[in-house]
Protein backbone atom coordinates (compact mmCIF):
# COMPACT_ATOMS: atom_id res chain seq x y z
CA UNK A 1 0.00 0.00 0.00
CA UNK A 2 1.48 3.53 -0.82
CA UNK A 3 2.20 5.82 2.19
CA UNK A 4 0.29 8.85 1.20
CA UNK A 5 2.17 11.00 4.16
CA UNK A 6 5.38 13.33 4.09
CA UNK A 7 8.30 10.78 5.31
CA UNK A 8 11.12 11.99 6.62
CA UNK A 9 14.32 11.19 5.44
CA UNK A 10 15.25 8.92 7.82
CA UNK A 11 12.16 6.88 6.97
CA UNK A 12 12.13 7.25 3.34
CA UNK A 13 15.72 6.03 3.07
CA UNK A 14 15.24 2.79 5.57
CA UNK A 15 12.19 2.07 3.26
CA UNK A 16 14.50 2.25 0.24
CA UNK A 17 17.49 0.53 1.60
CA UNK A 18 14.85 -2.67 3.05
CA UNK A 19 14.87 -3.47 -0.91
CA UNK A 20 18.30 -3.31 -2.08
CA UNK A 21 20.93 -6.39 -1.73
CA UNK A 22 23.76 -7.07 -2.63
CA UNK A 23 24.13 -8.35 -5.81
CA UNK A 24 25.78 -12.18 -6.88
CA UNK A 25 29.12 -12.63 -7.16
CA UNK A 26 31.30 -13.22 -10.63
CA UNK A 27 34.47 -14.02 -11.67
CA UNK A 28 36.56 -10.55 -12.66
CA UNK A 29 40.60 -10.45 -13.83
CA UNK A 30 42.25 -8.85 -11.67
CA UNK A 31 41.84 -4.91 -13.06
CA UNK A 32 38.36 -5.30 -14.19
CA UNK A 33 37.74 -6.15 -10.53
CA UNK A 34 39.35 -2.77 -9.30
CA UNK A 35 36.96 -0.27 -7.32
CA UNK A 36 34.54 -3.35 -6.85
CA UNK A 37 34.10 -5.03 -3.39
CA UNK A 38 34.85 -8.87 -2.95
CA UNK A 39 32.15 -11.83 -2.70
CA UNK A 40 34.77 -14.34 -1.60
CA UNK A 41 37.63 -14.41 0.96
CA UNK A 42 41.49 -14.42 -0.64
CA UNK A 43 43.71 -16.86 0.87
CA UNK A 44 47.20 -16.94 -0.19
CA UNK A 45 49.09 -19.95 -1.78
CA UNK A 46 52.49 -18.28 -1.43
CA UNK A 47 54.24 -16.55 1.07
CA UNK A 48 55.33 -12.68 0.76
CA UNK A 49 58.35 -12.61 0.48
CA UNK A 50 57.92 -16.09 -0.44
CA UNK A 51 62.03 -16.30 0.71
CA UNK A 52 64.37 -14.48 2.94
CA UNK A 53 65.96 -11.63 0.61
CA UNK A 54 68.32 -8.65 1.46
CA UNK A 55 66.74 -4.96 1.47
CA UNK A 56 69.69 -3.36 0.62
CA UNK A 57 72.76 -3.69 -1.41
CA UNK A 58 75.75 -4.94 0.85
CA UNK A 59 77.35 -7.79 1.69
CA UNK A 60 75.54 -10.56 3.29
CA UNK A 61 77.30 -12.64 6.25
CA UNK A 62 77.04 -13.97 10.05
CA UNK A 63 76.02 -11.28 12.82
CA UNK A 64 78.42 -12.82 14.67
CA UNK A 65 81.22 -11.96 12.78
CA UNK A 66 81.09 -7.98 13.27
CA UNK A 67 80.67 -8.07 16.84
CA UNK A 68 82.90 -4.91 17.54
CA UNK A 69 83.35 -4.07 13.41
CA UNK A 70 83.32 -0.21 13.51
CA UNK A 71 84.54 2.31 11.13
CA UNK A 72 87.93 2.65 13.36
CA UNK A 73 88.01 -1.13 14.08
CA UNK A 74 86.98 -2.73 10.67
CA UNK A 75 86.47 -6.73 10.04
CA UNK A 76 88.08 -8.29 6.99
CA UNK A 77 85.82 -11.34 5.60
CA UNK A 78 86.33 -13.12 2.25
CA UNK A 79 84.71 -12.47 -0.30
CA UNK A 80 82.79 -15.95 -1.85
CA UNK A 81 80.71 -15.14 -4.32
CA UNK A 82 77.68 -12.57 -6.18
CA UNK A 83 74.14 -12.64 -6.23
CA UNK A 84 72.03 -10.97 -8.03
CA UNK A 85 68.27 -10.16 -7.83
CA UNK A 86 66.34 -13.20 -9.57
CA UNK A 87 69.35 -15.38 -8.87
CA UNK A 88 70.29 -17.91 -5.79
CA UNK A 89 73.62 -18.36 -4.96
CA UNK A 90 74.88 -21.91 -4.30
CA UNK A 91 77.80 -20.47 -2.01
CA UNK A 92 77.38 -21.36 2.35
CA UNK A 93 78.40 -18.76 4.65
CA UNK A 94 80.83 -19.69 6.74
CA UNK A 95 82.69 -17.97 10.00
CA UNK A 96 84.62 -15.49 7.88
CA UNK A 97 83.29 -15.34 4.92
CA UNK A 98 80.29 -13.34 3.33
CA UNK A 99 78.63 -13.25 -0.02
CA UNK A 100 78.01 -9.86 -1.68
CA UNK A 101 74.48 -9.00 -2.40
CA UNK A 102 71.64 -6.98 -4.20
CA UNK A 103 68.80 -5.55 -2.89
CA UNK A 104 65.64 -7.77 -3.22
CA UNK A 105 68.24 -11.30 -3.81
CA UNK A 106 67.98 -14.57 -1.93
CA UNK A 107 70.01 -14.41 1.03
CA UNK A 108 72.84 -17.63 0.85
CA UNK A 109 72.35 -20.10 3.26
CA UNK A 110 74.48 -19.34 6.60
CA UNK A 111 73.81 -15.95 6.29
CA UNK A 112 71.60 -14.54 8.93
CA UNK A 113 72.25 -10.76 8.03
CA UNK A 114 73.11 -8.23 5.83
CA UNK A 115 75.35 -5.20 6.27
CA UNK A 116 75.10 -1.98 3.62
CA UNK A 117 77.35 -1.44 1.09
CA UNK A 118 77.50 2.20 2.66
CA UNK A 119 79.07 0.64 5.84
CA UNK A 120 81.84 -1.62 3.86
CA UNK A 121 84.99 -0.18 2.24
CA UNK A 122 83.22 -0.74 -1.13
CA UNK A 123 84.65 1.76 -3.08
CA UNK A 124 81.73 2.16 -5.70
CA UNK A 125 78.31 0.59 -6.67
CA UNK A 126 78.35 -0.53 -9.91
CA UNK A 127 76.70 -3.35 -10.81
CA UNK A 128 80.03 -4.13 -13.06
CA UNK A 129 82.63 -3.69 -10.24
CA UNK A 130 84.97 -6.65 -10.01
CA UNK A 131 84.48 -8.79 -6.78
CA UNK A 132 87.03 -8.34 -4.13
CA UNK A 133 88.78 -11.09 -2.16
CA UNK A 134 87.99 -9.93 0.80
CA UNK A 135 85.72 -6.34 2.21
CA UNK A 136 86.20 -4.61 5.51
CA UNK A 137 83.07 -4.48 7.61
CA UNK A 138 82.56 -0.60 9.20
CA UNK A 139 79.28 -1.29 11.73
CA UNK A 140 78.44 -4.54 13.91
CA UNK A 141 74.81 -5.68 13.03
CA UNK A 142 72.79 -8.26 14.47
CA UNK A 143 70.69 -11.40 13.15
CA UNK A 144 67.95 -10.08 10.99
CA UNK A 145 69.50 -6.77 10.40
CA UNK A 146 68.12 -5.39 6.53
CA UNK A 147 67.11 -9.05 5.81
CA UNK A 148 63.40 -9.40 4.68
CA UNK A 149 62.35 -12.87 6.45
CA UNK A 150 59.68 -15.16 4.41
CA UNK A 151 56.01 -14.55 5.40
CA UNK A 152 57.06 -11.06 6.72
CA UNK A 153 54.00 -9.68 4.78
CA UNK A 154 51.83 -12.57 4.54
CA UNK A 155 51.97 -16.17 5.11
CA UNK A 156 51.06 -18.86 2.75
CA UNK A 157 47.58 -19.96 4.18
CA UNK A 158 46.14 -16.70 5.39
CA UNK A 159 42.89 -14.91 4.45
CA UNK A 160 44.58 -11.91 3.12
CA UNK A 161 40.96 -10.30 2.26
CA UNK A 162 37.38 -10.84 3.59
CA UNK A 163 34.18 -10.55 1.56
CA UNK A 164 33.35 -6.94 1.80
CA UNK A 165 37.10 -5.75 0.98
CA UNK A 166 36.96 -2.99 -1.68
CA UNK A 167 39.59 -3.25 -4.22
CA UNK A 168 41.84 -0.10 -4.43
CA UNK A 169 44.98 -0.19 -6.46
CA UNK A 170 47.02 -1.48 -3.42
CA UNK A 171 44.82 -4.08 -3.34
CA UNK A 172 45.49 -5.23 -6.73
CA UNK A 173 49.35 -5.26 -6.02
CA UNK A 174 48.89 -7.65 -3.03
CA UNK A 175 47.20 -10.03 -5.79
CA UNK A 176 48.91 -9.95 -7.88
CA UNK A 177 52.05 -10.16 -6.27
CA UNK A 178 50.64 -13.94 -4.89
CA UNK A 179 49.73 -14.66 -8.39
CA UNK A 180 45.79 -14.09 -7.90
CA UNK A 181 44.79 -13.35 -11.57
CA UNK A 182 40.81 -13.34 -11.11
CA UNK A 183 38.76 -12.98 -7.76
CA UNK A 184 35.04 -13.12 -7.08
CA UNK A 185 33.33 -9.97 -6.60
CA UNK A 186 29.63 -8.30 -6.56
CA UNK A 187 28.42 -7.65 -9.86
CA UNK A 188 28.63 -4.16 -11.30
CA UNK A 189 24.74 -2.74 -10.94
CA UNK A 190 23.39 -1.68 -14.04
CA UNK A 191 20.99 1.24 -13.67
CA UNK A 192 18.46 2.46 -15.92
CA UNK A 193 18.24 6.50 -16.26
CA UNK A 194 15.17 7.96 -17.51
CA UNK A 195 14.28 11.95 -18.13
CA UNK A 196 11.00 13.03 -18.52
CA UNK A 197 8.59 15.59 -19.90
CA UNK A 198 7.93 16.99 -23.26
CA UNK A 199 10.16 20.37 -22.45
CA UNK A 200 13.47 18.22 -23.09
CA UNK A 201 15.76 18.84 -26.16
CA UNK A 202 18.94 16.70 -26.60
CA UNK A 203 22.56 18.39 -25.61
CA UNK A 204 23.15 18.83 -28.93
CA UNK A 205 19.65 20.25 -30.37
CA UNK A 206 19.29 24.01 -30.47
CA UNK A 207 16.89 25.72 -28.20
CA UNK A 208 13.52 26.63 -28.68
CA UNK A 209 10.74 28.32 -26.59
CA UNK A 210 10.04 26.85 -23.74
CA UNK A 211 12.56 24.05 -24.11
CA UNK A 212 15.39 22.83 -21.72
CA UNK A 213 18.71 20.74 -22.75
CA UNK A 214 17.64 17.34 -20.74
CA UNK A 215 20.80 17.84 -18.21
CA UNK A 216 19.55 15.77 -15.41
CA UNK A 217 19.86 12.34 -17.30
CA UNK A 218 23.05 13.28 -18.18
CA UNK A 219 24.00 14.18 -14.78
CA UNK A 220 21.93 11.40 -12.86
CA UNK A 221 24.32 8.60 -15.80
CA UNK A 222 26.95 10.76 -14.52
CA UNK A 223 26.13 10.34 -10.74
CA UNK A 224 25.58 6.23 -11.18
CA UNK A 225 29.28 5.51 -13.44
CA UNK A 226 31.15 7.55 -10.81
CA UNK A 227 30.26 5.07 -8.55
CA UNK A 228 31.44 2.19 -10.70
CA UNK A 229 27.95 0.92 -11.73
CA UNK A 230 26.80 0.98 -15.14
CA UNK A 231 24.12 3.55 -16.86
CA UNK A 232 22.04 2.49 -19.20
CA UNK A 233 20.30 5.47 -20.96
CA UNK A 234 17.05 5.25 -21.98
CA UNK A 235 17.28 8.50 -22.78
CA UNK A 236 13.43 11.24 -22.98
CA UNK A 237 10.25 10.08 -22.48
CA UNK A 238 7.25 12.46 -23.66
CA UNK A 239 4.55 13.32 -21.25
CA UNK A 240 2.31 10.13 -22.13
CA UNK A 241 2.12 6.87 -20.45
CA UNK A 242 2.79 4.56 -23.28
CA UNK A 243 6.01 6.44 -23.88
CA UNK A 244 7.17 5.97 -20.36
CA UNK A 245 6.05 2.13 -20.63
CA UNK A 246 8.21 1.70 -23.95
CA UNK A 247 11.27 3.05 -22.18
CA UNK A 248 10.44 1.63 -19.20
CA UNK A 249 10.39 -1.92 -21.18
CA UNK A 250 13.66 -1.26 -22.56
CA UNK A 251 15.49 -0.92 -19.59
CA UNK A 252 13.82 -4.37 -18.52
CA UNK A 253 14.61 -6.04 -21.98
CA UNK A 254 18.49 -4.95 -20.57
CA UNK A 255 18.62 -6.78 -17.19
CA UNK A 256 18.57 -3.37 -14.88
CA UNK A 257 18.81 -3.55 -11.33
CA UNK A 258 17.47 -0.46 -10.36
CA UNK A 259 15.24 2.80 -12.19
CA UNK A 260 16.07 6.00 -11.74
CA UNK A 261 13.95 8.52 -13.49
CA UNK A 262 13.82 12.32 -12.92
CA UNK A 263 10.21 14.44 -13.03
CA UNK A 264 6.82 13.41 -13.48
CA UNK A 265 6.56 12.06 -9.63
CA UNK A 266 4.76 15.00 -8.86
CA UNK A 267 0.69 15.81 -8.72
CA UNK A 268 0.74 17.71 -11.72
CA UNK A 269 -1.65 17.26 -15.03
CA UNK A 270 1.58 16.12 -16.77
CA UNK A 271 2.91 13.81 -14.35
CA UNK A 272 2.73 10.48 -15.74
CA UNK A 273 5.12 8.40 -14.07
CA UNK A 274 3.63 7.57 -11.19
CA UNK A 275 0.58 6.79 -12.82
CA UNK A 276 2.54 3.94 -14.67
CA UNK A 277 4.26 2.45 -12.04
CA UNK A 278 0.34 2.44 -10.07
CA UNK A 279 -0.52 0.45 -12.90
CA UNK A 280 2.35 -1.90 -13.71
CA UNK A 281 3.88 -1.98 -10.38
CA UNK A 282 3.87 -0.28 -7.19
CA UNK A 283 4.25 2.72 -5.05
CA UNK A 284 6.03 2.70 -1.74
CA UNK A 285 5.84 6.53 -1.21
CA UNK A 286 5.50 9.57 -3.01
CA UNK A 287 6.64 12.70 -0.97
CA UNK A 288 10.09 13.35 1.16
CA UNK A 289 10.27 16.24 3.95
CA UNK A 290 13.49 17.22 2.36
CA UNK A 291 14.48 20.45 0.59
CA UNK A 292 15.44 20.43 -1.96
CA UNK A 293 13.25 17.96 -3.07
CA UNK A 294 10.09 16.87 -1.96
CA UNK A 295 8.39 14.77 -4.86
CA UNK A 296 9.85 11.29 -4.81
CA UNK A 297 8.50 8.11 -5.84
CA UNK A 298 9.96 4.76 -4.71
CA UNK A 299 8.46 1.60 -5.67
CA UNK A 300 8.84 -1.11 -8.39
CA UNK A 301 8.14 -1.51 -12.12
CA UNK A 302 7.38 -5.21 -13.25
CA UNK A 303 9.52 -6.29 -9.82
CA UNK A 304 12.60 -3.90 -10.57
CA UNK A 305 12.82 -1.43 -7.98
CA UNK A 306 11.93 1.72 -9.14
CA UNK A 307 13.07 5.66 -7.37
CA UNK A 308 11.57 9.01 -9.09
CA UNK A 309 13.53 11.75 -8.85
CA UNK A 310 12.50 15.42 -8.82
CA UNK A 311 12.45 17.23 -12.27
CA UNK A 312 14.79 20.32 -10.64
CA UNK A 313 18.33 19.42 -11.82
CA UNK A 314 19.41 19.82 -8.31
CA UNK A 315 16.57 18.82 -6.21
CA UNK A 316 17.52 15.55 -8.44
CA UNK A 317 20.81 15.29 -8.17
CA UNK A 318 20.41 15.76 -4.10
CA UNK A 319 17.85 13.37 -3.92
CA UNK A 320 20.12 10.75 -5.95
CA UNK A 321 22.92 11.74 -3.43
CA UNK A 322 21.00 10.79 -0.43
CA UNK A 323 19.19 7.87 -1.48
CA UNK A 324 20.56 6.61 -5.05
CA UNK A 325 23.99 6.63 -4.18
CA UNK A 326 23.57 3.99 -1.14
CA UNK A 327 21.15 2.08 -2.69
CA UNK A 328 23.26 1.59 -5.28
CA UNK A 329 26.28 0.88 -3.18
CA UNK A 330 24.82 -1.69 -1.50
CA UNK A 331 24.04 -3.35 -4.38
CA UNK A 332 27.83 -3.45 -5.57
CA UNK A 333 28.07 -4.92 -1.85
CA UNK A 334 29.26 -1.94 0.00
CA UNK A 335 28.85 -2.37 3.67
CA UNK A 336 29.75 1.61 4.11
CA UNK A 337 27.06 3.54 2.61
CA UNK A 338 26.94 7.11 3.14
CA UNK A 339 29.65 9.83 2.61
CA UNK A 340 31.89 10.85 5.51
CA UNK A 341 30.37 13.60 7.82
CA UNK A 342 31.98 16.49 9.74
CA UNK A 343 30.96 18.86 12.33
CA UNK A 344 31.27 22.55 10.93
CA UNK A 345 30.41 25.90 11.61
CA UNK A 346 28.28 27.71 9.93
CA UNK A 347 29.84 31.29 8.51
CA UNK A 348 26.35 33.06 7.71
CA UNK A 349 22.83 32.93 9.20
CA UNK A 350 20.47 30.81 6.89
CA UNK A 351 16.57 30.13 6.52
CA UNK A 352 15.37 27.11 6.22
CA UNK A 353 11.16 26.01 5.98
CA UNK A 354 11.35 23.48 8.13
CA UNK A 355 11.89 20.42 6.29
CA UNK A 356 15.69 18.78 6.64
CA UNK A 357 17.61 20.99 4.49
CA UNK A 358 20.99 20.29 2.53
CA UNK A 359 22.46 23.37 2.34
CA UNK A 360 25.73 23.53 -0.59
CA UNK A 361 28.84 24.98 0.62
CA UNK A 362 31.72 24.99 0.48
CA UNK A 363 33.83 23.36 3.64
CA UNK A 364 37.21 24.75 4.65
CA UNK A 365 39.34 23.94 7.46
CA UNK A 366 40.93 26.53 9.90
CA UNK A 367 42.53 26.73 13.53
CA UNK A 368 39.09 26.31 15.13
CA UNK A 369 37.96 23.48 13.30
CA UNK A 370 35.37 23.16 10.24
CA UNK A 371 33.97 26.24 8.52
CA UNK A 372 31.14 26.28 6.21
CA UNK A 373 29.77 28.72 3.81
CA UNK A 374 26.93 29.07 1.04
CA UNK A 375 27.82 28.77 -2.29
CA UNK A 376 24.98 31.51 -3.00
CA UNK A 377 21.82 31.14 -4.08
CA UNK A 378 20.01 28.00 -2.70
CA UNK A 379 17.33 28.05 -6.19
CA UNK A 380 16.37 23.73 -6.70
CA UNK A 381 17.73 24.93 -10.26
CA UNK A 382 20.60 26.56 -9.42
CA UNK A 383 23.11 23.87 -10.96
CA UNK A 384 26.30 26.16 -10.38
CA UNK A 385 25.59 26.40 -6.50
CA UNK A 386 26.78 22.51 -6.49
CA UNK A 387 29.59 22.81 -8.98
CA UNK A 388 31.18 25.31 -6.27
CA UNK A 389 29.93 22.82 -3.49
CA UNK A 390 32.06 20.35 -2.04
CA UNK A 391 29.66 19.93 1.16
CA UNK A 392 26.30 19.53 1.94
CA UNK A 393 25.33 20.86 5.44
CA UNK A 394 22.24 19.31 6.88
CA UNK A 395 19.82 21.82 8.86
CA UNK A 396 17.69 19.59 11.05
CA UNK A 397 14.05 19.36 10.46
CA UNK A 398 12.06 21.81 12.02
CA UNK A 399 14.95 24.45 12.33
CA UNK A 400 13.48 27.58 10.52
CA UNK A 401 16.27 29.84 11.60
CA UNK A 402 20.13 28.83 11.76
CA UNK A 403 21.98 31.32 13.26
CA UNK A 404 25.78 32.19 12.18
CA UNK A 405 27.88 30.27 14.19
CA UNK A 406 26.03 27.69 14.53
CA UNK A 407 27.24 24.27 14.87
CA UNK A 408 26.00 21.65 12.23
CA UNK A 409 26.93 17.93 10.56
CA UNK A 410 28.08 18.22 6.75
CA UNK A 411 28.20 15.72 4.24
CA UNK A 412 31.10 16.24 2.46
CA UNK A 413 30.50 15.06 -1.41
CA UNK A 414 34.40 16.24 -2.11
CA UNK A 415 37.65 16.26 0.29
CA UNK A 416 39.84 18.80 -1.64
CA UNK A 417 42.92 19.06 -0.14
CA UNK A 418 42.77 22.70 1.36
CA UNK A 419 40.24 20.93 3.42
CA UNK A 420 42.82 18.92 4.97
Amino acid sequence: MTRVEDLTVAEALALILDKAHPLPAEKAHLLDALGRVLAEPVVAHDSLPPFANSSMDGYAMRAADTVGASSGTPVSLRVLADVAAGTVSQAVVTPGTAVRIMTGAALPAGADAVVPVEDTDEPWRDPARPLPATVQIRRSVRSGDFVRPIGEDIEAGQIVMAPGHLLRPQEIGVLAALGVSDVFVHRRPRVAILATGDELVGVEQPLAPGKIRNSNGYAQAAQVMSLGAEAINLGVAHDTEADVRAKLRRGLDAGVDLFVSSAGVSVGAYDVVKEVLEQEGKVGFWRVRMRPGKPLAFGSYQGVPFLGLPGNPVSAMVSFERFARPFVRKLAGFSDLDRPQVEVTLGEEMESDGRETYLRAVVTRGPGGYQAHSTGSQGSHVLTSLVRANALVIIPEGMTHVPAGAKLLALMIDWPEHVF
